[in-house]
């Protein structure tokens, strides 16, 4: 039996919009196998939502920190997302 599904709710902040980290977010979501959203925030910062198994979301976690090239991540808070998940990983509009 498969470890069970963790959910995590994450903020990145600092150069995060105009460089691709959405983009970037939703094509490792779907090679860890990664459900959720990601989407830009009106103060700057990129918001998403990651569920998966521990070790993928873990996974997910660091590359949202190191970010695409032209990204400066200067801040990433985590927090624990025990919410209903949803199928597939979509970019949503911006907050």
């Amino acid at each position: 039996m498969g470890e069970a599904v963790v959910g995590r709710m994450v903020v990145a902040e600092g150069v995060v919009q105009g460089v691709g980290y959405r983009e970037f977010t939703r094509r490792w979501a779907l090679r860890l196998n990664i459900s959720g959203w990601v989407r830009n925030r009106g103060d700057g910062s990129v918001e998403a939502r990651v569920r998966g198994q521990p070790r993928d979301v873990e996974a997910m976690l660091l590359k949202l920190r190191e970010g695409p090239p032209g990204a400066s991540v200067l801040d990433l808070r985590v927090t624990a997302d025990e919410g209903e998940g949803e199928a597939g990983f979509s970019v949503r509009p911006t907050l």
